[in-house]
């Protein structure tokens, strides 16, 4: 299609108009506009028409191998036997191979070689926590994998040098050693992304390697994509991702070398920081390197109040998830001690402070749905309905603004539907102050990428 008038649209919640779409642009915004001959037109029916949302901060890969996943963690699975009759249940890949995802310790305990062998010892069985940092094998997946003879950093080993089956942000080495299924089919994740009107992508996975960076960058995705995990050199990448990891913070000469390595580059830095230690240790690093436009926190789990004015004042960016709170929420009441609470995915206070900041999903870590994230930022609900954070609320609207800035300025002024703009676009079946009461993926009408129906 190139061509197209949509009439009588809801534009920015305030005025209706017919907009013409030609040759991947908007070409004409009007109270009424003639129908051209031959060209085809979309009633709004006073439904909203926005630019296309953009989730800034998600793991493309692991979304569509999600699809050929068993669940191992809450709510599918909370108990050791209902992990046992999972993996029983669960159908292997072509290669023999079972996939789990989602596994949390409240289910049965830290896992390791010894526990899934006791669990499921026939096949090769590689389990990945929910937060994405660690993968655990059974005693079959080790011999497959050769993991006594590796030598990833990641690869957890007992007092006698015996790996215990837990491999550490070793998402590379386990890709390269695994039967050759790489990379997996985007079509149906392109798909259900439009589906929720998402027309551009921020992909966080770090340390890409060649073939996926020039898959993710091709035809893969009708989307708009943006790589953080791009190495060093890469002409068409974001910012530069670095890892703080949990479970073994770099060395603080080691931190600043990779930041000034980037920025070296002309690439701002886009940080893995999760705990207040992550956090303190990376703004400490700053310090030292200086900070360059576009530099930003992913996640920010766990934001000090003292802290605020330090991360607005190095002119440093968050990127967070809320959605997070709706998911497994419970589970950080639970386990993160009660003075930490009010620290737990910060967003009015960030506002306030006057740090450009927004909401995205980490999927499939975290919801992807765009609304219901949206909902989580406004709510702020645990899945039995307690409340974290109250004083972090923020408005659907605004919520919504940072889903409609830009790929490259997370948080800064959401785009506008506006002549000569690229018709990445999503039509809306009711008007903006319907979505912002309640927002609703079902709300979705219509997605448009360079003005092509998706």
């Amino acid at each position: 299609m190139t061509g197209l008038l949509i009439r009588d649209a809801e534009l920015e919640g305030e005025r209706r108009a017919d907009v013409r779409i030609g040759d991947g642009t908007i070409t004409e915004i009007a109270p009424a506009l003639d129908r051209r001959p031959g060209e085809p037109v979309l009633d709004a029916g006073g439904g909203a028409l926005l630019p296309g949302l953009c989730d800034h901060h998600l793991h493309l890969y692991a979304i569509a191998a999600r699809a050929r996943s068993v669940l191992c963690g809450p709510p599918r699975v909370r108990t050791a036997e209902g992990l046992r009759a999972a993996l029983a249940a669960a159908v292997a890949d072509e290669h023999g191979w079972i996939r789990g995802i989602g596994y949390h310790e409240s289910v049965a305990g830290p896992l390791d070689a010894g526990i899934l062998d006791r669990l499921h010892p026939a096949r090769p069985v590689r389990i990945q926590h929910r937060s994405g940092a660690l993968w655990m094998v059974n005693g079959a997946g080790a011999t497959a994998l050769g993991l006594a003879a590796g030598d990833h950093p990641g690869i957890e080993r007992d007092e006698h040098g015996v790996p215990t089956g837990r491999l550490w942000r070793a998402d590379d080495w386990l890709r390269a050693h695994l039967p050759a299924a790489w990379p997996p089919d985007l079509t149906a994740t392109g798909t259900r992304l439009a589906r929720l009107g998402i027309t551009a992508v921020t992909d966080a996975t770090p340390d890409l390697d060649p073939a996926a960076v020039a898959a993710l960058t091709g035809d893969a995705l009708p989307q708009r994509v943006l790589l953080l995990g791009a190495p060093l050199g890469h002409p068409a990448a974001g910012p530069y991702k670095i890892v703080l990891a949990d479970s073994d913070l770099p060395e603080y000469d080691a931190l600043t070398a990779k930041i000034r390595a980037a920025h070296g580059e002309n690439r701002a830095v886009a940080v893995h920081c999760v705990t207040r230690e992550a956090l303190a240790l990376l703004l400490a690093a700053l310090d030292e390197t200086g900070t360059r436009a576009g530099d930003r926190i992913e996640h920010a789990a766990l934001v000090p109040a003292e802290l605020l004015s330090r991360i607005a004042e190095l002119g440093l960016r968050i990127v967070t998830q809320p959605g997070f709170l709706a998911d497994r929420g419970d589970d950080y009441l639970r386990d993160i001690p009660a003075a930490e609470h009010p620290d737990l995915y910060r967003l009015r206070s960030l506002v306030a402070a006057g740090i450009r900041c927004t909401a995205s999903s980490d999927a499939p870590y975290g919801p992807l749905d765009p609304w219901a994230v949206m909902h989580a930022a406004a709510h702020r609900e645990t899945p039995a309905g307690r409340t974290v954070g109250a004083a972090e609320r923020i408005d659907v609207g605004r919520a919504l603004a940072g889903y409609l800035s830009d790929p490259t300025d997370p948080g800064g002024p959401p785009r506008r539907v506006a002549l000569g703009t690229i018709a990445d676009l999503v039509l809306l079946r009711a008007p903006l102050a319907t979505a912002v009461r309640k927002p609703s993926a079902e709300l979705v009408r219509a997605t448009f990428i360079g003005g092509v129906p998706r």
